[in-house]
């Protein structure tokens, strides 16, 4: 009985209920109306069917007020003008996006109609508690004026700007080794000046470095060109993919094999500009765990972005950002740093493909590590071609989304790293200075 009381008072808990309420109470008019009234002609079931969504979304919000969203204000004209009206709003706006994108979408990717009914659903519901949480319920008449996160999905919004000291481990320690880790293929006409570029830079700025380049079996000169970098600079260095071709794979490969405190993903297309790569390494030093680039918040930049990819990536992050409730919204973004003890921390990696770019940040922060965001500047390469088929991938990356948000719901905090006593906040300043007395 103690179980059932305290997940009852979990807000999201009532809200599933309020809707399967309201959702009986929709059959119950149509069939009330259908069967009992004798409405059986078209005109009819067309009309029972607006009255009884009408009565059920009407019906729902006095529930979710009762229930869920309990304490506000019941002036009519806070009612009858601004919730009622947003009620609606997100209600429609929620059918809508299912209707008109997500089940088009999934569709044209090859997902079956039962995955994409549920997934559907699922969004519409996370929407709908969402808006209704942070717009239409809240109380305009609170002192603070504050929107408090959604209760089930309050994990995800702590995370962010949050350093390494003010996390769960209260350990800091600075990054002495700096490694690049560049997965290429077939990539002659653009390895050089990508390497070449990061590499002048990080000198210019005293960044101790190593940049390792996979080589995931390319058929061109892509080694040879390799080969040369290396002999020119001794902390470049290349290896070739041991494992089964892929950018998924060669990325897995360049993580087992690097040696650095802290590990930045570059495209080797030279998309990634070497100056947001200094400033991952800076915001490394200040504590975070992972520093995480978007080219889609202020200061950010897109140069010659395809228009269909940049469609299907908007869309693609969306969907993720409301299913996490997070305010990144970059994530299939594969230009990110992680601490070495991260990448050991969400292990094991499932992905094989560039799906691994969405499951290696989505993992950091369901288990717990902290992370900075930054606007970054990204171009469209110059030279050779693009190996992500958005097709072939949808289905991958929606399997990697779904996965680690099972493992959120479900795993009970089993896979998040251990919380041990705090120990006192230290700036990073003197984090530096205590490691140099330690050596």
């Amino acid at each position: 009985m103690r179980f059932f009381q305290k997940l009852w008072q979990k807000r999201a808990i009532r809200f599933l209920f309020g809707g399967g309420v309201a959702a009986a109470f929709n059959l119950l008019l149509m069939f009330l109306f259908i069967e009992v009234a004798g409405w059986e002609t078209t005109v009819l079931r067309n009309a029972a069917n607006v009255i009884s969504i009408e009565l059920s979304l009407l019906f729902s919000f006095v529930i979710y007020r009762i229930w869920v969203w309990r304490g506000g204000t019941w002036r009519w004209r806070e009612v009858l003008l601004r919730q009622l009206p947003l009620y609606h709003l997100s209600a429609g706006g929620s059918v809508v996006l299912r209707v008109f994108a997500i089940f088009p979408f999934l569709d044209w990717l090859g997902v079956s109609y039962g995955v994409n009914t549920l997934v559907g659903v699922l969004v519409s519901a996370i929407i709908n508690y969402i808006v209704s949480d942070r717009l239409v319920f809240r109380d305009r008449d609170r002192d603070d004026g504050q929107v408090y996160p959604p209760e089930g999905l309050e994990a995800a919004f702590p995370e962010v700007k949050k350093t390494r000291e003010e996390s769960e481990s209260g350990d800091y320690s600075p990054v002495s080794l700096f490694s690049i880790v560049i997965p290429a293929y077939n990539e002659e006409g653009s390895i050089a000046d990508t390497v070449t570029a990061i590499a002048n830079l990080l000198d210019k700025n005293r960044v101790p470095y190593e940049i390792l380049v996979v080589n995931d079996n390319s058929r061109d000169r892509t080694e040879a060109v390799l080969a040369d970098l290396s002999q020119a600079n001794p902390r470049v260095r290349y290896v070739n993919n041991h494992y089964p071709n892929g950018f998924g794979f060669a990325l897995r490969c360049g993580l087992d094999e690097f040696k650095g405190d802290a590990v930045a993903i570059v495209m080797a297309d030279a998309s990634d500009a070497p100056e947001d790569i200094l400033c991952y390494y800076q915001l490394l030093q200040e504590g975070y765990d992972c520093v995480f680039g978007s080219r889609f918040i202020r200061g950010g930049e897109v140069i010659d972005y395809p228009r269909h990819k940049l469609l299907v990536n908007r869309l693609a992050n969306l969907f993720i950002q409301v299913l996490f409730g997070l305010r990144y919204n970059d994530t299939t973004n594969a230009f990110k740093a992680y601490r070495r003890d991260v990448i050991e921390g969400i292990r094991p990696l499932l992905s094989h493909h560039f799906n691994l770019t969405v499951e290696l940040p989505l993992k950091s922060i369901v288990r717990g590590y902290s992370y900075a965001m930054t606007p970054i500047r990204w171009q469209n390469r110059k030279a050779g071609v693009s190996k992500l088929k958005i097709k072939e991938m949808g289905s991958r990356y929606l399997f990697i989304v779904l996965y680690v948000l099972l493992e959120r719901w479900l795993s009970r905090g089993d896979y998040r790293r251990p919380s041990p006593l705090r120990s006192p906040r230290v700036t990073p300043a003197e984090a530096v200075s205590s490691s140099k007395q330690r050596r």
